[in-house]
């Protein structure tokens, strides 16, 4: 048995913290910072969100928001 009781929302929602800057690729200044979990790894991001091109990607903890003590020494 799990520890952490499940959700009741239907969905989950990740909060994105808003970025000071410039989209490279479009001009936009709509930039977030937020985590995401892909083939690598969890990594925090900061994307474009008219056209999502990654302005910046760089390796988070390996198991996301979860601290291990281990992490921690």
């Amino acid at each position: 048995m799990s520890t952490y009781p499940r959700s009741d929302q239907p969905r989950l929602f990740v909060t994105k913290e808003d970025v000071q800057g410039v989209c490279p690729s479009c001009g936009s200044q709509n930039l977030k910072r937020y985590p995401v979990l892909s083939e690598g790894g969890w990594w925090m991001i900061t994307k474009c969100q008219n056209c999502l091109f990654s302005v910046q990607r760089e390796r988070w903890s390996r198991l996301g928001s979860i601290a291990l003590l281990t992490d921690l020494l």
